[in-house]
């Protein structure tokens, strides 16, 4: 009975590794769902586009923007981990990890696929603020504290946290104001109610070129091609700061590696397209370099580390 036993669970195991290796080397057979959260879904339709014709197949991009963002990323985690159900990961799912909003982790009920693209910000401030570069305006904080307030599109979003950890790592006291959404925070920017921001960098190359705001310095390492004489903060007196509203893929964690290859290589495949590039940087977003998947868990790793870093020395007023 033993020996029978064990026979009929080695082919049982042998049949589903078999089975497991047919579907993936079969991949895709259907549609491929891409789950997006709040915000912006384009760079999931751009290269959403791009992944159908290389891989032969539809991609459909479904819009769950309730909940923050933690409904998207349920339904993902808790599909077929098959490689038909994909998440748009953003910068806000390792930000909202971090600060204790999501149960959910990133590093550890997701398979990262592919870093698709970033978006940068620029610091900027209203000409009513007497400084002309970034050692002025810290001068000017630590003279006049709690004087300057900042902008932001919500709290944990990452303008938001860029103010945050330039308090921090700068050693100043501004004041923090988030408004509903990136129109509302620039009009009131032009408005004077605020003076600085991390602003959107394609809103403030428009911004800075007509007078109307002053930019002084970028939020991450590498610069922007659409602020490229604003130098990044960590070429200005602070080595270690890096914010960036980034877009990638994950898939649900068991998703076998070959179908994640699989995707990844149609997307490295893709951003290799001049047109293809064009597109997100029209778009306002700037292409992230080829990368793995490996990378990219890094990549993940790495951010998700740094918020919780910044959230143990923050006090965020966490709203449901």
């Amino acid at each position: 009975m033993r020996k029978s036993f064990l026979k009929s669970l080695i082919v049982l195991l042998t049949m589903c590794g078999v089975s497991t290796v047919g579907q993936a080397s079969d991949y895709p057979n259907r549609y491929i769902r891409v789950i997006v959260g709040p915000g912006i879904d384009l760079p999931a339709r751009i290269i959403g586009e791009e992944i159908g014709k290389r891989l032969k197949t539809q991609v459909v991009v479904e819009s769950k923007p309730t909940a923050g963002g933690a409904l998207a990323m349920s339904a993902v985690a808790t599909a077929s981990p098959d490689g038909y159900t994909v998440l748009l990961a953003t910068a806000a799912y390792t930000i909202n990890t971090a600060i204790g909003r999501f149960q959910l982790d990133l590093r550890k009920e997701f398979v990262p696929v592919a870093h698709l693209a970033d978006v940068k910000y620029a610091l900027v401030v209203t000409p009513s603020v007497p400084v002309n570069s970034f050692a002025e305006l810290i001068a000017y904080a630590k003279a006049q504290p709690g004087k300057l307030n900042y902008a932001s599109v919500g709290i944990g979003t990452p303008p938001h946290m860029a103010g945050e950890m330039l308090k921090v790592q700068a050693g100043i006291d501004i004041v923090h104001v988030p408004f509903r959404d990136t129109g509302s925070a620039v009009t009131g920017l032009l408005g004077g109610n605020v003076q600085m921001m991390f602003l959107y960098a394609p809103l403030a190359e428009a911004q800075i070129k007509s007078g109307a705001l002053k930019g002084l310095a970028l939020s991450t390492a590498e610069p922007s091609s659409f602020v490229p004489d604003i130098k990044p903060l960590a070429k200005l007196g602070l080595p270690d700061f890096d914010v960036a509203g980034w877009y990638g893929f994950v898939v649900p964690k068991g998703t076998p590696q070959e179908v994640v290859k699989k995707l990844n290589a149609a997307i490295q495949d893709a951003m290799k397209d001049p047109e293809v590039t064009a597109k997100f940087l029209k778009a306002g977003f700037e292409p992230a370099k080829p990368n793995t998947p490996e990378e990219f868990g890094k990549f993940i790793d790495a951010d998700t580390k740094k918020w919780i870093g910044l959230s143990n020395k923050i006090e965020l007023k966490i709203q449901p």
